[in-house]
């Protein structure tokens, strides 16, 4: 039996084989507007603004040293 994945993009059922050149999408138009999405941040995480930078963390006005 054949596994099927759905495209990110349309849903459409793709069969995971060799023979699907687009996998995970089911066509080069899916992936391409998907690598559009991308490229236009459109997938972009948010950010977590809250955080404090940890004692490990090198401060922003500190001199990086080098050896």
């Amino acid at each position: 039996m054949v596994k099927t994945v759905e495209c990110p993009h349309c849903g459409r059922p793709v069969p995971w084989t060799p023979d699907s050149r687009w996998r995970p999408f089911c066509s080069e138009r899916c992936r391409l507007i998907d690598l559009g999405d991308w490229l236009e941040e459109r997938h972009r995480l948010p950010a977590d603004d809250s955080e404090t930078p940890g004692e490990d963390a090198p401060d922003s006005t500190e001199t990086p040293v080098r050896h």
